[in-house]
């Protein structure tokens, strides 16, 4: 059993300064884009009147942000506990926040000074045919921005890989690839280097994916005659956003294995089943994606049935052997309630229910009917809001220190409460307006809709109003961290 705070989590001044940054940065990132998601529920429900314009400016902004904010602090959760046990370079840490910066700028000004409203997809060739809405400059600015923000990203996994391989030889290796089907496993293997080793794979894949279709998006939005193949490039766009988004989950349950046996007393050690789970996400994660364009008829039917089986597959293995993990030493622990240990159980439960709905839109039938619909940000929301965005939580109450000795404060409890509360309700009213065929993407909602928006607006001041109090607190606590992490 480790130690609360080990020797290796000590921070040097540098380090310190540049985690807080990451992290400060996230929690405030975090309010403002969700200030936006505020925003266009108020606008659907007609409690505000903003124009569609402005509304899809705003929903750009805040899926991007929302999207790349959540790789950031994630980013920061791999990096903690993998420097433990690899030598990671600092300034790289850095140069990634500064890319993640100067990129978040770029997407603010492309969409908010520029107008850009084409929604984080930047589907080819919507960039350039805005109907005068906005100028090909602020596309251009726009997927700029991406670009800037994927290089910080790439640099980082780079950096990491180089590290890896220095003391495990190869990416394999540290996947525990060398058990999968003989051999002792080494129970001290970290889970750790495991899971940022299938990141560092997936990942890197998905951004250079990434980056070549923006780069022909900004060649066509210059020069016209170079025409794309739209199928291709969708393909290439949807791609790199869903491995994005599945690498920050698995970047962010790192701080789950590292956490949970800290706080229940429980030692957890390497087995074959664990390694199994993550090999096979390395594969799942990288040919899931097409279950995101069932509704395409162009596509390769091939191409449509691995998307339709891994659809089914791809969410299980790592889930079910984290999950497993969780009940096992949680169950009759003896454990003290504290805020970490109570964020992660609710993060395991928001990343469980979150799959089911995907799970459901994920299959043919349903997905003819629903995926224009509420549903789908319905499931998203659901993980990343009650799933990924806890994990986070909980990886920086662990920092602040004294906090996680202590009974679970008032205050604390009031956000906990209103973060639960607040955030069940406002996935629930995606979910139940996707029910009702209540589409997605819509600036303007019939009568009929807007009581689902108006319930989720309340809903969403409880999950703002909560955030709020967290990151005042964490904010506070960073800067007088416990002795043992300086």
């Amino acid at each position: 059993m480790s130690t609360r705070y080990p020797a290796g989590e000590t921070l040097t001044r540098g380090e310190r300064r540049a985690l807080n940054l990451y992290l400060v940065s996230g929690l405030l990132l975090f309010i403002l884009l969700m200030s936006f998601g505020l925003t266009m529920r108020l606008a659907q429900s007609a409690w505000i009147d903003i124009t569609p314009n402005h509304f899809y400016q705003i929903m750009t902004a805040h899926g991007a942000g929302m999207v790349g904010t959540v790789g950031l602090a994630s980013s920061a959760v791999m990096w903690f506990f993998l420097r433990k046990y690899v030598r990671l370079s600092l300034p790289v840490f850095v140069a990634n926040y500064a890319c993640f910066m100067l990129g978040a700028a770029l997407l603010l000004g492309a969409t908010f000074v520029g107008r850009f409203g084409g929604a984080w997809t930047f589907l080819y060739p919507l960039p350039v045919h805005s109907m005068g809405v906005w100028s090909a400059g602020a596309a251009a600015v726009f997927m700029v921005g991406y670009l800037v923000m994927g290089l910080g990203f790439l640099l980082f996994y780079l950096d990491a890989m180089r590290a890896i391989v220095r003391v495990y030889g190869n990416l394999g290796r540290a996947l525990g690839l060398q058990w999968l089907f003989r051999g002792t496993v080494d129970p001290s293997h970290p889970a750790t280097v495991v899971a940022s080793t299938m990141v560092i794979i997936v990942n890197s894949l998905g951004i250079l994916g990434g980056a070549v279709v923006l780069v022909m998006s900004l060649v066509n939005a210059y020069a016209s005659e170079f025409v794309l193949d739209a199928l291709f490039a969708k393909n290439l766009t949807y791609f790199f956003g869903h491995v994005f988004v599945n690498s920050s989950i698995y970047m962010a349950v790192i701080g789950v294995y590292e956490l949970l046996p800290r706080y229940t007393g429980r030692p957890w050690s390497m087995s074959r089943p664990f390694l199994w789970a993550w090999a096979a996400n390395t594969v799942l994660v990288l040919i899931v994606y097409p279950h995101h364009l069932l509704m395409d008829f162009a596509m390769p039917r091939w191409a449509m049935v691995i998307g339709q089986i891994a659809s089914y597959g791809e969410g299980l293995p790592v889930f079910a052997a984290t999950a497993y993990l969780v009940l096992t030493n949680v169950h009759r622990s003896g454990l003290r309630w504290r805020m970490p240990i109570v964020l992660i159980v609710l993060a395991i439960f928001g990343w469980s229910a979150g799959i089911v709905p995907a799970i459901i839109d994920g299959t043919i039938s349903v997905n003819r009917v629903m995926h224009n619909t509420l549903w789908v940000p319905g499931h998203f929301h659901f993980y990343l809001l009650l799933g990924v965005l806890p994990m986070l939580l909980a990886f920086m109450y662990h920092l602040i220190g004294g906090r996680a000795d202590e009974p679970i404060s008032r205050g604390d409890e009031l956000g906990l409460t209103a973060y639960l509360v607040g955030g069940l309700t406002f996935v629930g009213m995606f979910l139940a307006g996707g029910h009702a065929s209540e589409p997605r993407r819509y600036a303007v909602h019939f009568a009929e809709w807007r009581p689902y928006d108006q319930v989720a607006s309340i809903a969403a001041v409880l999950v703002i109003a909560a955030m709020l109090l967290f990151a005042a607190r964490i904010a506070r606590g960073l800067l007088r961290a416990p002795a043992e992490l300086r």
